[in-house]
């Protein structure tokens, strides 16, 4: 596999100029969380610290100092014990960890407090940045929130600041190496749909469509999905982020699925809406046409310059223009009743990636969704077909552009034979 210590470095390198000089940055990869008894969530790494280190296990910390003459950064990591990776599996050795990061200087974990200390009784900080994101007001303090609490309270007079901006500033944009895992994951997101798409039938359980389709991508190589699989048939596909998937497809009814696979920390995000028994009716073909209008246009507008608004703009336009042609709004106002979110979000390590404010212009090497949807409730027909977009220089490049999308081609493919 490709190494990407030099891609660390430099990331690390485009932090610390943003952080001036006499700071201190303070990441933590996180803790585990019990879930029952003697089980535990699945660990997710602060994705700002995988970003910079390319390190992914929990009880981890990067400090970034710009206090001194010259810039360092300090990985600590936590001491290998042999009898608990006998019960829990290998830790990351300071070799390893060095190696992955390009971080020359690892220490443990224990160690921190201690150095933290030493940063800054010895060194001049002014100021620490630590990760404190909050989406909403009531939201649990995170592990990095809950650490940067601590510090303020225990070195009132450096200033706190929240590093969260400064790192999605540059997460914004993909370089090659995240581009290249996105493109793995998309192409094998695609190729999962089309195993689902060639075992569906009228009868089935939508639980059923999704375990086919996170089979498909972990037999792939994926290591989960991306986010919870939604599999969501008749008026279930008129719930935005419906999930439970515990119904049964029935016949003449419509599948939305809404999925991704994950590759090397980066997520896939498509949506494709098909006809259970293989054969979209025309009402359903007439619907599914204006979406597909929908998300071409803003495909073809997504350029540097735009904004996400803007393409919002031109997906309502065009959902609208549908509706009035056959008849189903009056009015471009109307649009609402059946079209309720934005076409566009930010793609990477997150799903919903890290980004800066929603007026934000779009600028080559950013990577957004095109997802257009209607949700016609009392015809319990939900539409939705997204596609994920790099912006470049004059355009934009439609990384999911060979995972099919007309009804034609879906099916066709779902009148191929099917395998046992």
């Amino acid at each position: 596999m490709e190494r990407l210590d030099g891609v660390y470095a430099a990331r690390r390198a485009a932090v610390m100029d943003r952080m001036g000089a006499h700071s201190l940055m303070v990441l933590y990869s996180g803790e585990g969380v019990p879930a029952s008894m003697d089980d535990r969530y699945p660990f997710e790494a602060n994705h700002h610290f995988f970003y910079l280190t390319g390190l992914r296990r929990e009880n981890m910390a990067l400090v970034l100092s710009t206090s001194a003459a010259e810039p360092k950064a300090v990985l600590f990591i936590e001491e290998p014990v042999p009898l608990n990776e006998r019960w829990t599996g290998r830790r990351v050795t300071k070799e390893e960890a060095a190696q992955i990061s390009g971080i020359a200087d690892v220490r443990y974990i224990d160690s921190l407090p201690g150095a933290i200390s030493r940063f800054v009784t010895r060194e001049w900080v002014e100021t620490a940045w630590f990760d404190c994101y909050r989406d909403a007001m009531d939201d649990a303090d995170s592990y990095n929130m809950r650490k940067a609490k601590a510090f303020a309270a225990a070195y009132p007079a450096v200033v706190l600041r929240n590093a969260h901006p400064v790192i999605s500033a540059l997460r914004m944009r993909k370089d090659e190496s995240e581009l290249a895992a996105l493109q793995e994951a998309i192409d094998l997101t695609g190729r999962a749909l089309t195993h689902v798409l060639t075992r569906l039938a009228p009868g089935q359980m939508e639980y059923q469509a999704q375990a086919e389709f996170e089979y498909a991508i972990r037999y792939g190589g994926a290591e989960g999905p991306s986010f919870a699989t939604i599999a969501g048939s008749g008026f279930n596909g008129c719930m935005l982020h419906y999930d439970t998937n515990h119904c049964r497809m029935e016949d003449g009814t419509l599948l939305l699925m809404d999925l991704g696979a994950k590759v090397r920390g980066y997520c896939a995000d498509i949506t494709r809406t098909y006809p259970v028994n293989g054969r979209y009716s025309p009402r359903q073909k007439e619907i599914y046409d204006i979406v597909l209008a929908a998300n071409r246009a803003v495909a073809q507008a997504a350029r540097p310059g735009m904004t996400l608004s803007q393409l919002n703009d031109i997906c309502k336009q065009t959902l609208a223009e549908g509706l009035m042609r056959i008849g189903k709004i009056e009015s471009a106002e109307d649009i609402g009743r059946y079209y309720m979110h934005g076409v566009s979000h930010h793609l990477g390590i997150d799903t919903h990636d890290a980004t800066g404010p929603d007026a934000l212009e779009l600028a080559p090497g950013m990577v957004i969704t095109d997802e257009p949807g209607l949700y016609i409730d009392e015809e319990a027909i939900g539409i939705r077909i997204e596609d994920d977009l790099l912006i470049t220089e004059d355009g934009c490049t439609v990384l999911s552009e060979a995972i099919p999308r007309t009804t034609e081609e879906i099916e066709a493919i779902m009148a191929g034979e099917k395998r046992a």
